[in-house]
């Protein structure tokens, strides 16, 4: 499948220009980390305001609109993080009350940071639309609901989307997906949905031929148990990065085992910012930090005294440092021919001294 539209190559959610070279937006995903405590949501707004992401991230379900409440085999997890749980019963735990929303919003505000969501259905979609959320993740589970996508996409709101698990063709078609729906404003989020991803399956590389392929800005969802991952996404020109964020030394909350707490955020927040810094661009001028060296590269200085007349030589005329002697590209020149006046140890050669 061929991606013939264009998208915007930056994209703008409550004032912040994502892409475009600049620092990546990072979001600190609340997912059920609140542990069914809206006062414990409340604080991670508040704690997440102090790490200095971009925006908190929630998600907008109800049980009911993700799953059907069946004891079936198929509806219990098998293994891992969440064996032995039915899907309605972890979702159940999990999922943000509507009726929380308003607070959470209100609260994000107050913090002055940005609050969005990752909704599961039409009516989370209506329900955020009412609370003017800014923009709308489509999570990887969902990548495959087109109608949900399209119906996203529809708000003319930023979409940011997740590709665990999905083919390049899967993808395709839900980039598709949103400008059928009149969207131009995307960011594809490479992620690999292992709760925890070993750094092993990250492969990083994604992110670069998502760019190529795709035609859109590309950023990373991060479920490693590191910052690894998301600072080498960013030397590779990852504009968005998302890591699930918990209280301090919660250990029991959905999400708990894969999610990063006050001080590790924050130290993420510090070197994703310093990867980006050091990125720059293409620059071959001297540096403000270098100009009181520059003085310091070598040059022609006279190693020994050379009396009047005396011929030059690779032993008397040497290349060191300091550099303001002539450029020690001279040095051949100057071999062989005499001094036209004497020269003492320490003299920064100059062709003048040369009788030609």
């Amino acid at each position: 499948m061929a991606i013939s539209h264009k998208f915007k190559q930056a994209i703008e959610i409550d004032g912040r220009i994502i892409g475009a070279d600049m620092s990546p937006y990072i979001i600190a995903e609340l997912s059920g980390n609140h542990g069914g405590s809206l006062e414990h949501a409340l604080k991670l707004i508040d704690i997440a305001a102090k790490t200095g992401v971009d925006a908190l991230k929630i998600q907008t379900y109800k049980p009911d609109t993700i799953t059907l409440n069946h004891d079936g085999p198929e509806f219990i997890v098998k293994e891992k993080l969440w064996q032995g749980r039915t899907l309605y019963d972890l979702y159940q735990e999990a999922h943000t009350p509507w009726e929380w929303h308003e607070a959470l919003f209100n609260r994000a505000k107050e913090k002055n940071i940005t609050l969005f969501s990752s909704p599961f259905d039409k009516t989370a979609i209506d329900l955020l639309e009412d609370l003017s959320c800014p923009a709308y993740k489509i999570a990887s589970f969902e990548l495959t609901d087109i109608g949900l996508i399209q119906y996203a996409a529809s708000t003319g709101k930023p979409i940011i989307m997740s590709t665990g698990m999905a083919t390049l063709d899967e993808i395709k078609e839900a980039v598709t997906a949103v400008t059928d729906a009149g969207g131009n404003q995307l960011v594809v989020l490479h992620c690999i949905s292992g709760y925890p991803t070993p750094i092993s399956d990250c492969n990083l590389m994604t992110l670069l031929d998502l760019k190529t392929q795709l035609g859109v800005p590309v950023g990373l969802s991060d479920h490693s148990l590191a910052d690894t991952a998301a600072i080498t996404a960013t030397a590779l020109g990852a504009c968005v990065i998302e890591k699930h964020f918990k209280l301090q030394g919660d250990t029991t909350s959905v999400d708990a085992a894969f999610s990063l707490d006050e001080e590790q955020f924050s130290l993420l927040v510090h070197r994703v910012r310093d990867t980006h810094a050091c990125l720059g661009s293409p620059n071959y001028r001297l540096a403000k930090s270098e100009q009181d060296n520059a003085p310091f590269r070598r040059s022609l200085y006279v190693a020994e005294n050379v009396k009047k007349g005396e011929l030059f030589t690779e032993k008397n005329v040497r290349s060191v440092r300091p550099g303001l002697g002539l450029h020690p590209r001279h040095l051949q020149e100057l071999i062989g021919k005499p001094a036209n006046q004497t020269l003492t140890k320490g003299t920064p050669m100059k062709l003048e001294y040369v009788t030609q």
